[in-house]
C-alpha cells in the first residue's frame, strides 16, 4: 500500500467510520484487500464493525423487500 506514487508505505492508522462502513460492506461480499484486514483486525474497534454490520444487514433487507414489493407490483401479482 502506498501513500503516493514515489513508493513511500503508508502508515497503518485506524481505520476511520467511512473506511469501516467501506470494510463492512466488503465483508458483505466476501471482498477483502489483505493490507485492509490486517488494518482492521490491528487497530479496528470491534463495536463499530458490529454496528455498522447491523445496520448494513437492516439496510440490505429493507432494499431487497422494497425491490421484491416494485417487482411484484409491476408485474400486476
Amino acid at each position: 500500500m502506498t501513500d503516493n506514487d514515489q513508493g513511500s508505505p503508508r502508515k497503518l492508522l485506524p481505520p476511520t467510520l467511512w473506511q469501516v462502513a467501506k470494510s463492512v460492506m466488503a465483508a458483505a461480499f466476501g471482498v477483502q484487500k489483505k493490507e485492509v484486514l490486517e488494518r482492521d483486525f490491528k487497530y479496528g474497534k470491534a463495536g463499530q464493525f458490529i454496528v455498522l454490520g447491523i445496520v448494513f444487514t437492516i439496510l440490505f433487507v429493507f432494499v431487497v423487500w422494497g425491490l421484491v414489493s416494485l417487482v411484484i407490483r409491476l408485474a400486476g401479482v
